[in-house]
């Protein structure tokens, strides 16, 4: 069965860096489409982006547009996000999908406060 693992996460205060990392196994990872989601407590989850298999094209929701970046190491199986200049509202519990197989990883916490 298909399995994600995220990596990275913390606290960081506003204006600073993360790399966060998603890890699959039991697929032929090169194949699909991975996106990158965000849940704070109370609020629906949200879409951040995501990268396609071929060619590795990338689409970023608006509020992180120019300030996260999502990349992929095939030979790795991973999945990245790095994410700069942190805002507050950045804080929220990170997940990476594939959903071609419904998979999500177990979410990682990424806290943005002075």
């Amino acid at each position: 069965q298909v399995h994600l693992v995220e990596f990275g996460g913390g606290l960081v205060q506003p204006g600073g860096s993360l790399l966060l990392a998603c890890e699959a196994s039991g697929l032929t990872f090169p194949r699909y489409l991975l996106k990158w989601y965000r849940q704070a407590p109370g609020k629906e989850r949200e879409y951040v982006g995501q990268i396609t298999s071929h060619g590795s094209v990338t689409n970023y929701a608006d509020s992180v547009k120019g300030r996260f970046t999502i990349s992929r190491d095939n030979a790795k199986n991973t999945m990245y996000l790095q994410m700069n200049n942190l805002k507050p509202d950045d804080t929220a519990a990170y997940l990476c999908n594939i959903p071609n197989f419904d998979a999500w990883g177990q979410g990682i916490q990424v806290t943005v406060s002075s």
